[in-house]
């Protein structure tokens, strides 16, 4: 399956309020670190990071329903853990709210939100779209 870089901002937009994630944060430039799985007219999953020099946010992960439990998430997490070490970030930061054993199963721990570095704590998704229900998870690269 095909894994390319920077999906139409409109594609990722439709993905990810089908999934139920946030969206309202999202503009065309957060396109330059995101990836696509599938076609590029129509992707089966994405994936989106904020780069922060030795800290990275993973914004976004979604797989179509019809296609989640067949692998795409894990590929889509693996490549954009490579993508941020090979931009300088030693550790990947996300909030979530339903995808915590997801993340689990994929090295990363629960951490406290109080510990986020500085730029992780500035973005829109950490100081104001997620609620402070949403497990706070880091891995170390």
């Amino acid at each position: 399956m095909n894994l390319f870089s920077q999906p139409s901002f409109e594609s990722v937009r439709l993905l990810l309020k089908s999934s139920q994630l946030q969206v309202s944060d999202l503009t065309p430039e957060h396109m330059i670190h995101f990836f696509g799985l599938g076609s590029e007219e129509n992707p089966e999953g994405v994936v989106g990071l904020e780069l922060y020099g030795a800290a990275a946010l993973l914004r976004s992960l979604a797989v179509v329903s019809s296609r989640r439990g067949a692998g795409l998430g894990s590929r889509l997490l693996r490549h954009a853990e490579g993508y941020s070490r090979s931009r300088g970030a030693a550790s990947i930061y996300l909030l979530t709210e339903t995808a915590e054993t997801f993340f689990l199963r994929h090295g990363y721990s629960r951490g406290r939100r109080e510990d986020a570095p500085e730029p992780i704590r500035r973005t829109g998704e950490f100081s104001e779209i997620c609620p402070a229900s949403s497990a706070f998870m880091v891995k170390h690269l």
